[in-house]
């Protein structure tokens, strides 16, 4: 574009002028604001890097002051590297801070946890992103709103700040802090971890300590508490053989015994901000197990816990559900295949879509024999809910299943998993206002629906001859305390209820669900089963374990309580039981004693995998896939479901796919297998990928390579494109031979 013509000027002669050039700028308003700028700038940065500080203050007082220093520290470091970088540099660096402490307050919101290492995965996993981002219903509003304000006004205005004097010296002295902040938190470690951490502090040392710390080796089956290795049937029976044909197991995302007012008095604990009143009332006949323990987060894990009689992994690495499609035969010793071997016709039926976290193959391979999710539903939900079906309509949903299961001829086993207490969570606007918090508020609405749904199998007459179950996969915590992150929720309602007592005694957890189906229909119970029965009374006490909130968890049969840091700092005291508030003398371990829970906990995870020199993952078995026209997403168009592995140190991995080609355009069909660790593209294992395939062309791919060091979260992406395209997954297995171990 040619610049406008200038017009010449005609300066009267006779007279002295003083000619100003004056650059003009692009952004004028910016101009303008320049005398503001700089103070402007200054002030967002200062409020970008100690708003962490600030609410903690705002929220604790001084009653955190380990965490505080976490805070003034960590946001003094990301001060000054923000003084001392460019422009550009300082504006990632502090939207990078901000985004991480907004999401870590919303996470601890939620879950009642910091965010690990572990946790990267889910910023790649589209769905989940989506699903739980969707509407920006935030938790804490006021703080992710000023946190990110404060950020984005230093992208507006980046202005050149002037390096202080001393800047090098103050960045060596509050890395200095940060160092010794590490041992002093273990003199307050019986606080929460967020009682002490900075989110950022603790991601980092947590990523740290799992690289530097070497891995406590297995201390044998054998050598574990016989409580934590094998089944307990020596309690005496509170009933004889049992009346009930059906079993239904309720399971309610993330409740915590803390809202069941009878429960939580049952444990000492003082008032909590809601009760579940409607399901106390509907239950009031119920047996109540105050004393139940969630072992770790996560659904996945809640429910292998739960259906397979053993105890989920107490740390973050690969499921024992996805272990078990490698192991088929320990699969067939979880419940519903034991039930459906006896003749249970077996159900699964989840308010929330099945791929995320491997449903789909799962609850198939443990002996489901229908599984259905958020697809199964027809009813729209009365507001939007990016997870699947609300509460509302998931129970009345379920309901009308089990008048189905009812008209059939076999006995039967259905398994209930809600979704609508899941961030970003199902509840209307208009109701979540009446609420301390909309979390609150979609517990509320549950409690209101899962006692409709149990009033209307009382007026159907399936209790008269099912034996139910209500429980948690997981807590999400709750600002009383962080062990209330292990606490979950046991209710049973049995034909034989005027048997049962009101309150029973005694510790519990998902791994005793199994063994107590088993127990009261009379049947066999395999080998591999750990756990207790509900229907037993026991005169000695048992060892229970969990890891939740970043912390090891363990009572002894001895009646002594350890709580581990995953930094090795550990308090014990004496206790009946691993939930309930802290012992009265809660010290510093200095006996080391606790030290025992780290090598118990790797044995404990290690149960499936133990002693097999090979074992080989099967993720495909001739699955037919349409392909997209064009590949948008690699995680929303992977065609399996590999990820997330774990391969020990010292092990050959062998990978082996095979793809045919069933429906492809002239120009056939791209390929195209992706291997990433944490998420990110691992280029240091060669393979020669697939070439373009067309109609009825089988593509196979296969390489092997050895890992030096364990290798973590690692992912196999097949990925494929093509126009009116379709292919078949003959093969797609993973084999790992630890024979070099």
């Amino acid at each position: 574009m040619r610049p406008p013509r200038a017009t010449p000027v005609a300066f009267p002669p006779g007279r002295t002028y003083i000619l100003t050039v004056v650059q003009s700028s692009r952004f004028p308003l910016v101009e303008a604001l320049y005398p503001v700028k700089k103070p402007v700038v200054l002030f967002s940065l200062t409020a970008a890097s100690f708003l962490p500080a600030v609410a903690r203050l705002a929220g604790s007082g001084l009653a955190e002051p380990v965490g505080l220093l976490s805070d003034l520290a960590l946001g003094g470091l990301v001060f000054c590297l923000a003084l001392a970088a460019p422009a550009w540099l300082r504006v990632v660096l502090v939207l990078l801070w901000a985004l991480f402490q907004a999401t870590a307050v919303e996470l601890f919101a939620a879950m009642q946890r910091l965010p690990t290492w572990q946790d990267l995965h889910y910023l790649a996993d589209a769905e989940f992103m989506r699903a739980s981002t969707a509407g920006l219903k935030l938790a804490r509003p006021v703080f992710v709103g000023l946190q990110l304000l404060a950020a984005l006004a230093l992208c507006v205005l980046p202005a050149r700040l002037v390096r202080p004097p001393l800047l090098g010296r103050g960045l060596l002295v509050l890395l200095a802090v940060l160092l010794v902040q590490g041992p002093v938190s273990r003199h307050f470690d019986e606080q929460p971890v967020a009682a002490r951490y900075n989110p950022l502090h603790w991601f980092v040392e947590d990523a740290l300590l799992s690289l530097l710390r070497e891995e406590p080796g297995p201390m044998g089956e054998e050598a574990l508490p016989p409580t934590l290795r094998a089944l307990d049937l020596d309690g005496d029976r509170l009933i004889g053989a049992g009346r009930a044909k059906n079993v239904l197991i309720v399971v309610l995302e993330g409740a915590t015994g803390l809202y069941h007012p009878e429960i939580r008095r049952a444990m000492g604990v003082g008032l909590e901000s809601f009760d579940m009143s409607e399901l106390a009332r509907a239950t009031a006949r119920g047996m109540l197990i105050p004393d139940f323990t969630v072992h770790s987060h996560q659904t996945i894990r809640g429910l292998y816990a739960a259906l397979c009689g053993d105890f989920s992994k107490l740390s973050w690495d690969t499921p024992k559900a996805f272990e078990l499609l490698a192991d088929p035969a320990r699969a067939e010793q979880c419940l519903p295949a034991r039930l459906a071997d006896q003749g249970w016709s077996t159900h699964f039926l989840q308010g929330a879509g099945l791929q995320f976290m491997g449903k789909d193959k799962v609850m198939p391979a443990i002996g489901f024999g229908e599984v259905h999710g958020s697809e199964w539903f027809t009813e729209p939900n009365p507001f939007p809910f990016e997870w699947g079906a609300s509460d509302e309509v998931f129970f009345r949903g379920a309901r009308q299943y089990v008048k189905r299961l009812q008209d059939g001829k076999k006995p039967w086993l259905l398994t209930l998993l809600t979704v609508g207490t899941h961030q970003p969570y199902a509840v209307p606007d208009a109701l979540a206002a009446r609420y301390p918090s909309r979390k609150i508020a979609t517990v509320a609405e549950m409690d209101r629906t899962v006692a409709a749904f149990i009033d209307g199998l009382r007026r159907d007459g399936v209790l008269e001859d099912t034996l139910v179950i209500v429980t948690s996969d997981e807590s999400h915590g709750s600002d009383l305390a962080d062990w209330v992150s292990s606490w979950g929720l046991g209710i049973v309602l049995a034909p034989e209820q005027e048997q049962l007592p009101r309150v029973k005694n005694g510790g519990y957890g998902l791994v005793d669900l199994s063994a107590s189906v088993l127990d009261y229909l009379g049947l066999d119970i395999p080998a591999a089963t750990v756990g207790r029965s509900l229907f037993r009374d026991y005169q000695t006490a048992r060892d229970m374990v969990s890891y939740t909130g970043s912390k090891l968890r363990w009572v002894t049969a001895d009646g002594l309580r350890y709580e581990c840091t995953d930094n090795g700092s550990c308090r014990v005291g004496a206790a009946a039981s691993i939930l309930g508030n802290a012992p009265a003398d809660f010290h510093r371990d200095r006996q080391g004693g606790g030290a025992l829970i780290f090598p118990i906990a790797r044995t404990l995870d290690n149960r499936l995998t133990a002693g097999q020199a090979t074992r080989t993952l099967q993720f495909a078995s001739g699955e037919l896939r349409s392909l997209p026209e064009k590949v948008t997403n690699e995680w929303n168009d992977n065609l399996i479901g590999a990820q997330y592995l774990d391969f020990p140190a010292r092990s050959t991995v062998h990978v082996s796919v095979r793809v045919k080609a069933v429906r492809a355009a002239a120009e056939g069909i791209n390929l195209n297998l992706r291997i990433k660790q944490w998420e990110i593209d691992t280029n240091d294992i060669p393979f020669a990928n697939f070439p373009v395939l067309h109609a009825g062309d089988e593509g196979r791919v296969e390489f092997s390579f050895y890992n030096v060091k364990r290798r973590q979260s690692f992912s196999f992406f097949l990925v494929g494109e093509g126009r009116d395209a379709q292919v078949r997954l003959d093969d797609f297995s993973i084999r790992v031979d630890r024979r070099s171990v």
